[in-house]
């Protein structure tokens, strides 16, 4: 009798529903953007673009010593230095749908003493008290930005040790791999971290890094070279970040639910594989989802050979016919790739469970399906294929880099073989498309190219149908909103309403839908309505190859003759727009004072605007460029009136750190200085040069020493008093012609007479307190 009360507890819970397994960790794929690194005016062009390419995910340290200004007194907002502006970077992440990976507490790399405040010592108490109220003053700040409260922040490293509450978010996943871009290997080592299936991936020295003088750590010079330039520009190096950002846009969201298949190894139909050749198979953990084989060739010897991969739910091997890779290669096969909902395409609900992506040789990045219409991307280094199971013959055409090419069709096995071409650019990108079927229902979006923020946008569509017409609706992103037009019975026009506070550069994804199925599909770039740029606006050099356009723009001109500024305007509306456009400031006569722009859609036109100084002292002077018509728009900048055969002592916060630097500046020649490290002599430009200007310093530039110095401005000269010396820069009237004397012996000199492409620089050290620097071409 005492059984039967047990067998019933037993029959009980074999009764209860299993309990549901506990999530795979996401595998994570971040770059790093130290936001204190850039100027501020950057962080959403670079966010931008990171988030274009297809990086979802940024780290950053927090540090300690540059936020808290004064003992308990922090700056989260930029009112000391616009690069201290952490809820202004969170807040744009937020806006972009990113998220944030950061570090609380020091170290800070690269930073002045790692990020702690002067005089830190983990050791003593009152100071791990420190760190315990420097975390709470994060906690505060930053609670409601988590992503369990909607915010970006979705990984916390660090801090645990001292506060192991700090905020509502969980460590990155581990092993985390950290991979320069300028690395070499960067492609082999990412690859070799995505095979693994786990963990995370971090991405260093991608962006130009701009230290704020005096932060840096001791000796080091302020410039870092990334992979990405500070205008924006991409070096060779972004190739491999950009080749992995584009494959785990959508293979990111299955790597969680794959492993790597260790009993059954990759290897070749006959044969081992050469030296220098890898090849590892990452196995979906449920049946008809996705594989891969992730094959790298660090030989100096190309690979052409068939594979043999496994799949473990079939128990068989299956044959990756003629793999070609060139020497330093790597690629991302796809085997047994759904064509259904399960892989990388979500909304493939068109094909049954027993279609799929048997193999492609090339490395399959995108797959999606409109119109009875199948359209893959793929990186294809060299001529690939891929092979394709389904359920019943193509109707076709296929299209491959937009032409028509034709293909294979086993009617026996329905397996379709398609040739891939060679892609083109740096990524070797090429689209495929092939027609399945004739759909029952078709929608299209027009010739949509781009949106314009701010403003109504038309959007035509079509249908194949009046009553599909009649049923469909269209889908917009967040805060979009449009308006309907019946066009005729077979189309719609849509205004679609952009909000004003959208991104310049970010996306928009579109959809046709008809009773709950989407038909047509439109990813839009958005633009403001209007670019200007003013192109003999300054730049600060760092070395010969790396400069910063200074904003807002500063502009020398002849204080007595003043000069001719020319503005360069690109429409971004698809329209032809007209603009009236309008220069003013205090000080200066325009000519002509007011002035129309006609430009055509999606141009650029050009405006040369002669300027005159009225009753303008030397120095610097604000104006502004007023647009109205087809953009409204306030282009704040600044003149420098320079007299003839004087020189001028400037200042200005060039590189948006909030601490200005110091500038001697003639018609020949301008001189930069930083009232940080010493008064590190940070540039000496020949004007003249093209583009904008020749700086003969390297990129750690002249003079550098320790602390903060005083500066004084006088007539052609400046002054900078440090601890126990004074040292006195002037620059000549007429000539590029720089003298430096110190009541001390000066540092040792650095710098070299030389020829600097055609300018030739001398260096003359007169005596121990008194040297000589000049340019001349």
């Amino acid at each position: 009798m005492r059984l039967r009360p047990l067998l019933l507890l037993l029959a009980f819970a074999t009764a209860l529903p299993a309990p549901e397994p506990a999530p795979l960790p996401e595998f994570v794929q971040a770059v790093e953007f130290p936001y204190y690194l850039y100027p501020r005016t950057l962080w959403e062009r670079e966010l931008v673009w990171l988030k274009t390419v297809g990086i979802r995910t940024v780290e950053f340290s927090i540090p300690w010593n540059w936020h808290q200004v004064d003992a308990g007194d922090c700056d989260f907002t930029g009112a000391t230095s616009p690069r201290r502006d952490l809820l202004g970077f969170i807040r744009l992440l937020r806006h972009l749908e990113m998220r944030a990976w950061i570090r609380p507490l020091p170290p800070v790399k690269g930073w002045l003493n790692n990020g702690y405040p002067a005089g830190y010592q983990p050791g003593l108490a009152q100071d791990r008290r420190a760190a315990r109220a420097w975390l709470q003053e994060l906690e505060n700040l930053l609670a409601p930005q988590t992503e369990k409260h909607g915010g970006p922040i979705a990984f916390v490293e660090g801090g645990a040790g001292i506060n192991p509450a700090i905020l509502d978010a969980p460590a990155p996943p581990l092993p985390v791999t950290v991979v320069s871009a300028h690395d070499p290997a960067a492609m082999t080592r990412s690859r070799q971290a995505l095979a693994t299936a786990g963990g995370a991936l971090l991405w260093e020295d991608v962006e130009d890094a701009l230290y704020p003088a005096g932060w840096e750590r001791p000796g080091s010079p302020l410039y870092r070279a990334g992979a990405v330039s500070l205008n924006g520009d991409e070096r060779p190096t972004v190739t491999a970040l950009r080749r992995n950002a584009a494959l785990l846009r959508h293979w990111g969201a299955l790597l969680p639910g794959m492993r790597p298949e260790r009993a059954n190894p990759v290897r070749l139909a006959t044969g081992k594989l050469p030296p220098g050749v890898t090849a590892t198979e990452v196995v979906s953990r449920t049946p008809g989802v996705a594989s891969a084989v992730s094959i790298v060739n660090q030989s100096r010897q190309p690979f052409r050979r068939t594979l043999r991969a496994w799949d473990p739910f079939a128990k068989r091997s299956i044959e990756i016919e003629n793999v070609q890779l060139a020497p330093h290669e790597t690629l991302w096969l796809p085997v047994n790739v759904s064509l259904g909902g399960a892989g990388l395409c979500r909304e493939c609900t068109e094909f049954s469970n027993a279609e799929h992506i048997v193999y492609a040789t090339a490395e399959l990045q995108t797959v999606e399906f409109e119109n009875g219409t199948l359209a893959m991307e793929f990186a294809a280094p060299a001529p690939a294929e891929a092979v394709l199971q389904l359920a019943r013959r193509p109707s076709g055409p296929y299209l491959a880099g937009g032409h028509l090419v034709e293909f294979d069709f086993d009617e026996k096995t329905l397996r379709v073989r398609l040739k891939i071409p060679q892609g083109k650019g740096p990524a070797s990108l090429i689209r495929v498309a092939l027609a399945i079927e004739a759909p029952e229902h078709s929608a299209f979006f027009e010739e949509a190219k781009r949106l314009i923020i701010g403003r109504a946008n038309i959007i035509s569509t079509s249908y194949s149908s009046e009553q599909l017409a009649d049923r469909s609706r269209l889908r917009l992103p967040e805060g979009f909103a449009a308006t309907p037009t019946r066009k005729s019975p077979l189309e719609i026009d849509y205004a679609v309403d952009v909000p004003a506070d959208a991104l310049h550069g970010d996306w928009a994804n579109l959809a046709i839908e008809g009773d709950g199925v989407p038909l047509g599909r439109a990813h839009l770039q958005l633009f403001r309505p209007a670019s200007v740029h003013l192109p003999e606006g300054l730049r600060l050099h760092f070395g010969a190859a790396a400069d910063l356009a200074v904003e807002p723009a500063i502009i020398p001109i002849d204080a007595t003759a003043g000069r001719t500024v020319d503005v360069d305007v690109r429409n971004n509306s698809p329209e032809i727009q007209t603009y009236a456009i309008q220069p003013a400031g205090e000080g200066f006569q325009f000519l002509p004072p007011k002035t129309e722009l006609n430009s055509g859609g999606v141009m650029d036109r050009g405006l040369a605007l002669r300027v005159f100084p009225d009753s303008a002292t030397p120095g610097l002077h604000d104006w502004v460029l007023r647009f109205s018509g087809g953009a409204k728009l306030e282009i704040p900048a600044r003149f420098l009136a320079i007299p003839r055969g004087r020189a001028v002592a400037w200042s200005a916060d060039l590189d948006g750190d909030g601490t200005p630097e110091w500038v001697l500046e003639n018609q020949k020649a301008r001189a930069v200085f930083s009232a940080q490290d010493g008064g590190r002599w940070l540039e000496f430009v020949w004007k003249d040069s093209a583009p904008n200007g020749l700086n003969v310093l390297p990129e750690s530039g002249a003079f550098t020493g320790a602390g903060a110095v005083e500066v004084h401005a006088g007539d052609g000269e400046l002054d900078f008093t440090g601890k126990d010396w004074k040292r006195t820069v002037r620059l000549s009237g007429a000539e590029a012609k720089l003298t430096v004397e110190q009541n001390t012996p000066l540092p040792a000199e650095t710098l070299e007479t030389g020829k600097h492409n055609e300018i030739s620089f001398q260096v003359a050290r007169e005596s121990a307190t008194h040297a000589v620097y000049t340019l001349a071409k």
